[in-house]
């Protein structure tokens, strides 16, 4: 919801994650590092190379208008907490990879522009993945894992299943592979209105302008 609102409304991405993350504080699970950044006065970078950055950044790829232009809107988002190169490197495969499935890129066109971009090796499957994967917070040990996830998914709750079902840091797994089966299949209808049932009506808003937008440059760009 940050990163929308930064990119959205043009705002500092610092101020709208400090903004965001006080509000809903009392949710909880927070890194201890991102916590301390919430609470900073004066929050700085912290070289963080954490899967966050990938988790959150799905709305750069969603109002880009071109590849490099995805690349530079997670960089704009991410460096202001994660500014280590493999937590920048995680952010912006993602926001490739979302950007790419946004074009109807094949998932095997997808693995190949990531691995030759980005270095990533994506020859993996979510079979063997599963049994030796452990939890890991890192962007090097997850976003690889969560992109074959997605890529290797026939729909989107297939995705969200197949990043569950390796293990470890689920819930950023999830977050990572589903917004890339998102740009690649759609959210299906039933799960989108399960999941804006249960949103506050500030989310909402920022929902709203940010699909929008996502439509306008679409538009623009076709």
């Amino acid at each position: 919801m940050a990163v929308a609102d930064a990119l959205v409304n043009e705002r500092d991405p610092a101020r709208a994650l400090q903004d965001w993350g006080r509000r809903y504080w009392d949710n909880g699970g927070w890194g201890q590092r991102f916590a301390l950044w919430l609470a900073d006065n004066d929050p700085k970078p912290y070289g963080s190379w954490g899967n966050g950055a990938a988790m959150r950044v799905a709305p750069a790829a969603l109002l880009a208008t071109s590849l490099e232009e995805a690349v530079a809107l997670s960089d704009h988002v991410t460096r202001v907490t994660h500014d280590h190169p493999e937590g920048l490197k995680g952010a912006a495969a993602t926001a490739a990879a979302i950007w790419l499935a946004r074009q109807d890129a094949a998932a095997d066109d997808i693995r190949r522009e990531i691995s030759s971009r980005f270095g990533y090796d994506l020859a993996m499957t979510v079979d063997s993945i599963r049994p030796t994967y452990r939890h890991d917070e890192s962007c090097q040990r997850s976003v690889p894992q969560a992109l074959v996830c997605a890529l290797e998914a026939t729909g989107f709750e297939d995705a969200i299943r197949n990043a569950i079902s390796i293990g470890g840091d689920s819930d950023t797994l999830a977050a990572i592979a589903g917004s890339i089966a998102e740009a690649r299949f759609g959210m299906p209808e039933d799960v989108a209105r399960a999941v804006w049932a249960r949103l506050p009506q500030d989310m909402r808003e920022v929902l709203k302008a940010l699909y929008a937008l996502h439509g306008q440059r679409s538009a623009g760009a076709a």
